[in-house]
């Protein structure tokens, strides 16, 4: 007997112990810079995935997160996994939560995780013409891509660009796109040095140097990459003339 009451007492114990710390998370909230960085901690590698696959910026990718999912709590991020407030639209054939937002009762997707709704929301982007210019910006210039976002009608919220530029600002969101867009320069070296026909443009190269560093002509790097002038930049890739 005495036995079986230890061994219920070793169960119950963790349960008792876990319970007990939820209730004490529930007396002392987490303040709103705990809330980011656990925030930031879950999604700012999948927002450099995304960048790196996509080129929509992380910076821009965690902003929207945070603001349309309310830090990770509001109600379409805890019961369907929508971090960006994408609703379901005639193309959508998934799940479906209803919402109060611009009207009443609308039609949110549903995503079987918060992952997901990341891959969803840089399909949404990159698939939509309304959405294409977006592209052409550099993809760290983050105010560019917010005030950008606001015109192409993502939100209809005046102020919706520098919702996102306060929270990019405010907890240096840009460091994620700037270590996403060093990976994929790393990843552009590597293909180039298994490929003597690609050169990847390098911090300090100028078309002169490369053009003399390669035994190339500078007329002949211009012409190969249809370049109108001498101007390069970091992490172009420049098709070299076949030895």
């Amino acid at each position: 007997m005495a036995a079986e009451k230890a061994a219920e007492q070793k169960v119950t114990q963790p349960q008792q112990l876990e319970a007990k710390a939820v209730t004490e998370n529930i007396k002392r909230p987490l303040s709103t810079q705990q809330k980011v960085a656990l925030y930031l901690k879950i999604f700012g590698p999948i927002a450099q995935r995304e960048m790196k696959e996509y080129k929509i910026p992380a910076s821009i990718t965690l902003a929207q997160g945070l603001l349309e999912s309310g830090f990770g709590e509001g109600r379409l991020a805890l019961e369907g996994n929508n971090h960006f407030g994408i609703k379901c639209h005639r193309d959508w054939k998934g799940g479906r939560i209803y919402h109060d937002d611009d009207e009443k009762g609308e039609c949110f997707r549903v995503y079987a995780d918060a992952g997901e709704s990341y891959k969803d929301h840089s399909l949404f982007l990159s698939e939509r013409d309304r959405y294409a210019f977006l592209f052409r910006l550099g993809k760290r210039d983050y105010k560019a891509w917010a005030k950008g976002l606001k015109k192409a009608g993502y939100a209809t919220d005046p102020k919706y660009p520098d919702k996102l530029i306060r929270l990019i600002e405010q907890f240096d969101l840009a460091a994620y796109d700037k270590k996403a867009a060093q990976e994929i320069i790393t990843q552009k070296v590597k293909k180039s040095q298994s490929n003597e026909r690609v050169y990847v443009v390098q911090q300090g190269d100028t078309l002169y140097a490369i053009a003399r560093k390669l035994q190339v002509e500078v007329s002949v790097l211009k012409r190969k990459n249809n370049l109108k002038d001498s101007t390069i930049y970091l992490g172009q890739e420049l098709i070299l003339p076949k030895k």
